[in-house]
Parts: C-alpha cells; sequence; structure tokens
C-alpha cells in the first residue's frame, strides 16, 4: 500500500515537468489518469535520443508509468463531458497547456472547481500564466538560458554552458509535484481545495538561491576565468581534471592538504579560502598540469587517504553498473505488454512503512478507455456511443 493509496489524480499534461509530477504522484499510490487525445501525447511517438521503441520511446516510458490512459477528443463536448465527470471524484488535477488552452477547452480551475470544489489544481506553465513573456515557449533549455545559470560555468571567452541533464523541467516537476502533497495536506486540515501555480522560469531562479543571493546580497557578479571551472562562486580548484587515464572530479580541496598530495608545495602557502577565490586560474592551471601523471584510481585512493573530495567521472554506462548504484537500486526493471522488460530510474526516495513501487508500465493509448468509463457508471450503449462519434478511442485488444 503506498501513503497516496485511495487518492486519485487527473493528468492533463505533456512532455517531462507535469508528466514527471504526475508520475511520482502514482509512485506514492495514488491512481493517475492520463488524458490525452485520441492518438496518444506526442511523446509516445517523438524520437528520443535515437532510441526505438515498438511502441511507445524511452523519454514516455520513463515518465509515465503508474498511469491508465484515457484517450478522449477535448475538441468535442461529449469528451470535455467525460473528463468533467471524472474530474467530479478526484484529488488532484493536473495540467501544463498554454495560457489560454485551458480556459478554450473548459478544462481551467473555474470550471473544474465547479464539479469538485475541494479540488487540488495544479497548473504548470513556462513563465506564468500572465506578464509579457506568457505566450512563450516553456522549454529546459530556454529557461536555462534565461535564468543565468549557463554563465555559473565554463571559461571566459566559451560559449554558455548547458546543464547535462532536463534541470529545469526536472525542477519544474518536482515544485508541482510538493505543491500538490503541500495543498493536500492543507485539504486533509481544512477541507478546502485550492489553485497551485508553478512555472518553470520561477522553479529555475528559485533553485539558485544560493548564487543569485550571491550577487543580489553580496554584490559579488558572475566571473569567469580563463581556466575552465565548475561554479563561478566555488574557490578552486573545482571542477573536472585529466588524470593519466580518464577524468576526475575534485572539489574544493583545502590547498595545504592538497599541494601535500600533489607534490605541490607553492599550493601550501596558499589561503584556501581567498586565495582559492582570487587565484583561481593559477591554482586550476596548476592542478591541471599535474594530475596527468597518475591514473584515475591512483588519484582516488591518494585523495580518500587525506580525506580531500574526488570522485570518478562516469559514462552512462558505468553509471547502470556502479555498486553503489546496484546496492540502492537506483534502477527498476519490469515487463511492459508492447515493450518487453524495461529498465528506468526508480524512486527518489524511501518509506520504511510505505514504500513505491511499479503498478503498471507506461500505459498504451486509451488501454484504460473503456475500464475508466465503466468506473464512472457509463452504460454500455454510452461507450459505444462515444466509441463511434470520436469522442474517446479504446485499446483494441488482442484477438
Amino acid at each position: 500500500m503506498g501513503i497516496l493509496d485511495g487518492y486519485r489524480v487527473v493528468d492533463l499534461s505533456i512532455a517531462m515537468a507535469g508528466p514527471l509530477a504526475a508520475m511520482r504522484l502514482g509512485d506514492l499510490g495514488a491512481d493517475v489518469v492520463k488524458v490525452e487525445p485520441p492518438d496518444g501525447e506526442w511523446q509516445r511517438r517523438a524520437p528520443a535520443g535515437g532510441a526505438e521503441g515498438v511502441e511507445l520511446n524511452a523519454s514516455f516510458l520513463s515518465l509515465n508509468r503508474n498511469k491508465r490512459s484515457l484517450a478522449v477528443n477535448l475538441k468535442t463536448e461529449a469528451g470535455r463531458a467525460v473528463v468533467r465527470d471524472l474530474a467530479r471524484n478526484v484529488d488532484v488535477f493536473l495540467q501544463n497547456y498554454r495560457p489560454g488552452v485551458a480556459e478554450r477547452l473548459g478544462m481551467d480551475y473555474p470550471s473544474i472547481r465547479e464539479v469538485n470544489p475541494a479540488i487540488v489544481y495544479v497548473s504548470v506553465s513556462g513563465y506564468g500564466d500572465t506578464g509579457p513573456y506568457a505566450a512563450r515557449p516553456g522549454q529546459d533549455l530556454l529557461l536555462q538560458a534565461l535564468t543565468g545559470a549557463m554563465y555559473s560555468v565554463g571559461r571566459d571567452g566559451d560559449p554558455p554552458a548547458p546543464s547535462g541533464t532536463y534541470a529545469v523541467d526536472a525542477i519544474t516537476a518536482y515544485s508541482a509535484f510538493e505543491g500538490a502533497l503541500a495543498a493536500l495536506l492543507h485539504r486533509e486540515r481544512t477541507g478546502e481545495g485550492q489553485l497551485v501555480s508553478v512555472n518553470m522560469l520561477d522553479a529555475a531562479i528559485a533553485v539558485q538561491m544560493q548564487e543569485l543571493s550571491v550577487y543580489t546580497v553580496g554584490g559579488v557578479p558572475q566571473r569567469r576565468g580563463t581556466e575552465p571551472h565548475g561554479h563561478t562562486y566555488i574557490r578552486a580548484p573545482y571542477g573536472v581534471f585529466a588524470t593519466k587515464d580518464g577524468h576526475v572530479a575534485l572539489a574544493m580541496p583545502p590547498l595545504d592538504v592538497l599541494g601535500d598530495a600533489l607534490g605541490l608545495p607553492e599550493l601550501a602557502g596558499m589561503d584556501t579560502d581567498t586565495d582559492g577565490h582570487s587565484r583561481r586560474d593559477e591554482i586550476t592551471a596548476l592542478v591541471r598540469t599535474r594530475l596527468p601523471h597518475r591514473t584515475t584510481a591512483e588519484w582516488l585512493e591518494l585523495f580518500d587517504e587525506r580525506g580531500i573530495w574526488a570522485g570518478p567521472v562516469h559514462s552512462y554506462a558505468e553509471v547502470v553498473t556502479d555498486p553503489q548504484v546496484r546496492h540502492n537500486g537506483s534502477f527498476v526493471t519490469y515487463r511492459h505488454p508492447a515493450e518487453g522488460e524495461v529498465t528506468t530510474p526508480g524512486f527518489p526516495y524511501t518509506f520504511s512503512a510505505t514504500p513505491p513501487a511499479v503498478h503498471r508500465g507506461a500505459p498504451l493509448t486509451g488501454e484504460h478507455t473503456r475500464e475508466l468509463l465503466d468506473e464512472l457508471g457509463y452504460p454500455p450503449e454510452r461507450v459505444t456511443a462515444l466509441l463511434a462519434d470520436g469522442a474517446v478511442t479504446a485499446r483494441q485488444e488482442a484477438p
């Protein structure tokens, strides 16, 4: 039994931020219904890093487990009526439509609250529902660029550097997940539902609370040096350095201890905090020229003996075989009806009494349409009529 067992969620979202937030609710036991167009969400078929599936791509599989699929045409009044009926008895309603679309479809907060006053309605947008950027596309890379993060890494003169993961999408997803849980707790205490608004711009700014506060409170500008550096506001050395046979990540060690480990006495006379910032390029260059003298394993052993923070630089092939990753069970493997054995990242939390679990894989388009209409109490003749009119579609069962 999951923590959210008995709670019901309607997920009208697409792409990553919304679907990930809804999936986390499902991982904790909520019954999540993914409402999608008659031919399925576009992400099912979009190329995903060159990985081809039988019916679903890797991205869709990774973001939509523990959901049921209701394939419905929201351009029809009959289709919209089905979703309103569904919303009458759910706890969370989540959407990430472009501004104005929810209102046009009758899926906005006032319309859903009218049929379910206690609803927790989560609206996810790129920049907010109003303002000069409201109509802009809310895409991860564009938000990384807008919020200053790309100038916190790299070397002066290099192009701004994006993150190696869809950082803003993930941060926004967890903000929506957190907001939904907080609003549910409020409802448990008061009986009152509410609107939870999350946007990618604010989420990406909020997660930079340290960096932006150094600028707004301390007045220290972002300053990239002539040497590659992992973060403009962290003292040297901080980054990835080449070794004899690969690379090692090194994070802000005491300069006297590092100087001893590397055989660089010139580091020993430096002040770790003051010089670590003011002489950042000089320190980085010294470390960069010394590390290729030994292998990664040799350096890591030496650093570990001295309590220096360092670690290997993994590829994905090495991540999935890492002993700590395997120990933690960081990935989950299950059987999918179309894709066979599927392995994807698992859960970011554990609970001693109510652990998250994979109850079902990502749904096929309309796989649960008939099941859900039956739960709504629709008689067979009405289901047949909805299917015939194209208001909903259902997965054809194998003969």
